[in-house]
């Protein structure tokens, strides 16, 4: 495919239980710092880049042995109604060309598992765009399942929470317009040059938040982009940075993602550390970490067949 064209991914479109992808052709957008040449042959090839970890997850004041999964693809997204557009060409104007990443983590806490997912959608166009219009996450457990979602409006976020827990229950409350740790990771796989760096104002992720039963607000951080450690270096030898932040309200919270200098920026991992209280006599002084397993880009939601299992061995995952 020639570089610079514009063939956006339709990711996980829900039509019952299946997907669907139906890409189109057109110019990627402008934006402050110009994607580079490559960009359009990786991102816009009807593909989605598709990355497993190894992960140990902290909860209840204990390290849990778990996997992830990152997912990033691009797609045509509604400006007015903030989901995946079926048909773009009926209506350009409406049309918002996105990065999309669905994070998928799975782990164990005892006997019963959880699974979390948090979907976050970046405008590929952040000069034009330069605000995450949409993040919704959804946490399920064996006791319940709780979901927040945040969409962004002409005053701010409007954030809509539903939870099995009396104390948080169904409510709908207002957010500023501001940085989302959720868009982070996106914005390092758009232009990691453009991070913000120093003293910031930061919407921690809404999994931590859920995780920790805090409301979602913004904190004063301390951002920070530098080589990466030599243990966090990629298998290759390719040079890795990483961007780190420390939040000043949640003593010690400091989350680092490690990712390849030299684009396409793919993610090599993170650690995320804080005091992990609920569910715990005595808050405990916890680190998260990912290393990654494997990478591939594949069509995914074509691959829904029982002969299609064999894709899971590629990302070294269970079948």
């Amino acid at each position: 495919m020639r570089s610079g064209s514009l063939l956006l991914i339709p990711a996980v479109l829900l039509i019952g239980a299946q997907c669907s992808s139906t890409p189109n052709t057109d110019t990627p957008p402008a934006q402050a710092a110009p994607l580079p040449p490559e960009f359009g042959s990786y991102w816009f090839q009807g593909k989605a880049e598709l990355t497993s970890y190894d992960l140990t997850q902290a909860r209840y004041g204990e390290l849990h042995k778990g996997e992830a999964v990152l997912v990033f693809v691009t797609e045509d997204f509604s400006r007015k109604k903030q989901v995946k557009l079926d048909n773009p060409a009926a209506n350009p104007a409406d049309r918002l060309p996105v990065l999309k990443l669905n994070f998928n983590k799975k782990f164990n806490t005892g006997v019963y598992p959880y699974s979390i997912v948090t979907s976050t959608f970046t405008p590929l166009d952040l000069a034009k765009d330069p605000h995450t219009p949409k993040v919704s996450l959804s946490v399920q457990e064996w006791c319940g399942h709780v979901f927040t979602q945040l969409n962004l409006g002409p005053k701010g976020y409007n954030i809509s929470q539903k939870s099995y827990f009396e104390s948080e229950g169904d409510n709908e409350t207002k957010l500023e317009t501001t940085l989302l740790e959720d868009e982070l990771w996106n914005r390092i796989r758009l232009n990691p040059t453009g991070l913000p760096i120093g003293n910031i104002k930061l919407v921690p992720s809404t999994a931590f938040a859920r995780l920790q039963h805090l409301p979602l607000r913004p904190e004063a951080a301390t951002a920070s982009l530098r080589p990466a450690p030599s243990n966090q270096q990629s298998a290759g030898g390719t040079p890795s940075q990483a961007y780190t932040i420390a939040y000043a309200g949640h003593k010690q919270h400091t989350l680092s993602i490690y990712f390849e200098q030299a684009f396409p920026h793919r993610i090599l991992g993170w650690e995320e550390t804080y005091l992990d209280g609920p569910g715990t006599p005595q808050p405990r002084l916890l680190t998260t970490r990912a290393t990654r397993r494997r990478s591939i880009m594949l069509d995914y939601w074509r691959t829904h067949n029982n002969a299609d299992v064999a894709w899971r061995d590629s990302l070294g995952l269970a079948r």
